[in-house]
């Protein structure tokens, strides 16, 4: 085992724990908005972090610069993602501790 696969395999364990607390997370919160902000860590940290991993362990070449578009584009466009949905969910009427309140006319 050389250096370049160590590092890829520590990267993958880190971006592997980051999604099992995200999804422990999710069933430990209560309400919509704070699960909602539970799974920033999954899609801002640990798809990037196994995804970088993965380039990593696969060298240079096509495969690797796939990987890794994949990963910065689902670094960018989670949190996005997460604060279309707040809204959403803010102007539909959800009460931030998960009952209905009247929408903003």
């Amino acid at each position: 085992m050389d250096v370049r696969h160590g590092f890829a395999l520590a990267l993958l364990f880190c971006g592997t724990a980051a999604l099992l607390l995200s999804a422990l997370a999710l069933l430990a919160l209560p309400t919509a908005y704070t699960r909602l902000h539970a799974l920033a860590p999954a899609s801002s940290l640990g798809v990037p972090l196994i995804c970088l991993a993965l380039a990593l362990d696969a060298g240079g070449g096509r495969e690797a610069v796939k990987l890794l578009f994949i990963g910065a584009l689902t670094a960018v466009s989670g949190p996005v993602i997460a604060i279309v949905i707040g809204r959403t969910m803010a102007r539909e009427g959800e009460a931030p501790d998960g009952g209905l309140t009247e929408p903003p006319t």
